[in-house]
């Protein structure tokens, strides 16, 4: 393990010159060959480790970052000869000359130090500025490692022309988690994936995307004819999952801009966008006010709004791209300009104020993912903030769960900081958890089961007051805080300016939050954060090849957001996992083992879960749970997001059935609730942040089992992976087990988990009259990882 938190102990390889080979490695992770030990005291050098430059052991000061010496690696780079290679001025790895970018630091070669010159300026080395946004996207797709050395061929390159590798298809290999002392070595690496940053992403998608709508143009050109999609034509099952008869339309034809009816704003002329408002989204006949309301609120922001039209600029032939976010992966969307109108030309749905189609187009294109615009009915502010900005979300809870309570001023802090942020936030009014009548809403001017946008969070004059947005443009509060409110003073008045309720927009204070809505969503918007999104499929039934963990190595510290997605299904409901996010230390190098818990989410049937730490240099481990749908024959794939403050290298490895166990058992020890039977046993239960129950027992006794009977037959809206709700287990001496695991069966529904335990101590590990055997219910094969004891380490 790294020395220190800031310096990290690498060594060159001789044979392809990669730099970043942790000290502990025998091996080089890109060519394998075996470290050279013993090097004379002359090749030792440095390296600082938040920018990995190699610097001369006379050094006092890194070249790049002017920090201190704090610890020492031997470094060789005698692998090319003289005449052969160029000197980064940046990091001072010798770089072939066929080579134009630093392979170690990515800085650009001069044609000085390209021609085998170092560039020295008055004895102080000059330093090259990074690569701009444009050039890193331009590169990443022109571009292809050799699978051998890293060096950067051209995407043609038949070999590499530095080692003359053949070039292979890259595959994402895997090596396993082994038990400590298991001999059993790997046959492939894994494959490490560093974060990118997020407009480098966007970039090299765009680009891409381009490619496409450019072939598209060219059709319609030679045709004469403008785009129709016939993916999404201007049909009835563009509208409906099921078009029949009996579907109430309002949709009497399919129009494009410039023969659509528009009531105002005739003065202007068609465009994307001009300057976007949260007064530009106006809500039609479609029920998406979940969606339109997060749209409201990136309007805010018009850079948020420019990163999802691809397509920023009128086309005649109707070509239109569009980028969201579904399921937790990015996908461009092209669509047509083809709109639902009435019989009167008018637009159905979302409206076009100003003549803008930019609204519309991320309707349409939302609509188009999900299936139709029926898809788009029902949902909550979370769920459209992820699909317009794919940064991670939390949810913020105003009324309080069973047996627990509300600290609303954590609460109202929490939201002036997401404010100050720059986050963006979403409201949802009514729910099961409110308890106001639905003619108390109407009379006050709120509509319950509704979304609203939150604009601005003030503190003023001692008053806690929301600015919120309907995006119906219309119907507001009509209590304290008002427009018409006698709560006004002049000076208030002139500072927030309360007369916009004709465009639904109004102030309330937070105490009637907290009466009338259930949640808060804020979506945390970061700019210079890097990305980097793994898929998977979560256990049981996953084969050991496919059960994965994700390693993280981070190099310097960093903020770290995880989100866990699962693919969500809007038009058939398909019913949803209960995720559940963990983090781990890595304790050692080759990874043997989980170490302790670092962070979690809450395991919750939603479309997504996430956590977020800051984190300090070093290996984690990120484990995806989900236990719902244990007893199926299911084996749901996963996307993992990674969002960091600094980049950092993600790997999938693959691990034994035993992670699972080895995992829970260390979330109830961190969040569970302690309870000892009796001298040497204990028991854990966890259900705080945890949609159901689970139950770990440790049995510390050297030579005597403990006999466990619980009962949880009393319990509703639960599953069990054990199948049943009665179990019986003798836990042997010196280990832990997971008895049981009671997950949410179905989301927006009250949960009990209540549970009898029965415990024992006995010289046997036959359960007698509680069972068959050692575990009654007997453990399949898909079940021993989870549920068959574990070893206390």
């Amino acid at each position: 393990m790294p020395a220190s938190s800031d310096v990290i102990c690498v060594w060159t390889c001789s044979q392809c010159s990669y730099a970043h080979n942790p000290q502990w490695s025998e091996q080089c992770d890109v060519c394998t060959k075996t470290k050279i030990k013993d090097l004379p005291e002359g090749k030792w050098k440095w390296s600082f480790g938040r920018c990995w430059t190699l610097n001369p052991v006379t050094a006092l000061l890194c070249g790049a970052r002017d920090r201190e010496a704090t610890a020492l690696t031997p470094s060789v780079h005698e692998t090319l000869r003289k005449g052969e290679f160029w000197v980064c001025s940046r990091c001072t790895l010798k770089n072939p000359l066929s080579e134009r970018k630093c392979r170690a630091c990515e800085a650009p070669g001069s044609k000085a130090s390209v021609s085998g010159r170092n560039i020295w300026h008055e004895g102080v080395r000059a330093l090259p500025d990074f690569p701009s946004q444009l050039a890193l996207a331009e590169r990443k797709t022109t571009s292809k490692n050799c699978s051998k050395c890293s060096h950067k061929n051209v995407q043609i390159a038949k070999t590499c022309e530095v080692c003359q590798n053949a070039r292979t298809r890259i595959l994402t290999d895997s090596v396993c988690l082994r038990a400590k002392g298991d001999s059993t070595q790997s046959t492939s690496s894994a494959m490490k994936h560093k974060s990118e940053l997020l407009d480098v992403v966007r970039l090299v998608e765009e680009q891409e995307a381009l490619k496409v709508r450019k072939r598209v143009l060219a059709y319609c050109r030679s045709n004469n004819e403008p785009f129709v999609d016939d993916s999404f034509p201007p049909a009835p099952k563009s509208l409906y999952h099921k078009p029949n008869a009996k579907n109430k339309t309002h949709v009497a034809k399919w129009l494009r801009p410039n023969d659509v009816t528009v009531d105002a704003d005739s003065g202007f002329s068609w465009t994307v966008f001009r300057t976007p408002l949260p007064s530009d989204i106006l809500q039609g006949v479609l029920g998406n006010c979940w969606f339109l309301s997060s749209l409201a609120v990136l309007a805010e922001r018009e850079d948020l709004v420019r990163n999802i039209i691809v397509t920023r600029d009128v086309c005649e032939h109707g070509v239109y791209q569009v980028r969201l976010c579904k399921d937790g992966n990015w996908t461009t969307i092209l669509v047509d300009d083809l709109l639902p109108c009435d019989k009167y030309g008018r637009l159905v749905y979302s409206k076009a104020k100003r003549k803008q189609l930019w609204v519309p187009l991320i309707e349409k294109a939302a609509a188009k993912i999900h299936g139709c615009y029926e898809a788009l009915v029902s949902g909550r502010p979370i769920e459209g903030l992820r699909i317009l900005t794919g940064a991670p979300c939390e949810t913020v809870d105003l009324q309080p769960r069973p047996r627990e309570d509300i600290d609303q001023n954590l609460v109202w802090a929490r939201l002036l900081s997401s404010r100050s942020a720059g986050f963006l936030m979403g409201i949802s009014c009514g729910g099961f958890n409110v308890n106001v009548q639905e003619d108390d809403y109407e009379r006050i001017g709120l509509r319950p089961s509704h979304s609203y946008s939150v604009l601005d969070v003030r503190n003023v004059a001692e008053h806690r007051l929301l600015r919120l947005r309907n995006p119906w443009g219309n119907y507001s509060w009509k209590g304290a805080w008002s427009d018409d409110s006698a709560t006004w003073t002049p000076d208030l008045k002139k500072l927030l300016s309360p007369n916009s309720s004709s465009e639904g927009i109004f102030w309330i204070s937070f105490e009637d939050v907290l009466r009338y809505f259930d949640k808060v969503d804020i979506c945390k918007v970061r700019s210079g954060w890097s990305e980097l999104r793994l898929s998977g499929r979560l256990p049981p039934f996953a084969s050991a090849n496919h059960l994965s963990c994700v390693l993280l190595t981070v190099l310097e510290s960093t903020e770290v957001d995880l989100t866990l997605f699962q693919q969500a299904e809007r038009v058939l409901k398909k019913p949803q996992l209960n995720l559940c996010l963990a983090l781990y230390r890595a304790p050692a190098f080759p990874l043997s083992h989980l170490g302790l818990l670092v962070e979690s989410s809450q395991s919750q049937v939603q479309s997504s879960a996430g956590c977020e730490k800051i984190l300090e240099p070093g290996f984690y481990v990120v484990v995806c749970l989900a236990f719902n749908h244990w007893n199926t024959k299911d084996a749901p794939e996963y996307v993992l997001a990674i969002h960091s403050s600094n980049r950092l290298l993600a790997e999938q490895v693959s691990a034994e059935g035993c992670v699972v166990g080895d995992a829970l058992i260390a979330l109830a020890l961190a969040r569970g609730r302690k309870y000892d039977a009796f001298e040497g046993a204990t028991t854990y239960t966890l259900s705080k942040c945890w949609a159901g129950l689970v139950i770990v027992v440790e049995n510390r006794h050297a030579n005597k089992w403990v006999h466990v009977r619980v009962d949880c037959n009393a319990s509703y809206n639960v599953v069990s992976t054990r199948g049943v709700f009665l179990t019986a287990d003798a836990v042997p001496p010196l280990h832990r087990q997971v008895i049981t695991v009671l997950s949410q069966l179905e989301g927006y529904v009250m949960v009990s988990s209540e549970f009898r335990l029965l415990h024992r101590l006995t010289g046997s590990s036959n359960l007698g009259e509680w069972g068959t055997g050692s575990n009654s219910p007997a453990l399949g094969d898909h079940l021993q990882g989870l549920h068959a004891p574990r070893p206390i380490k």
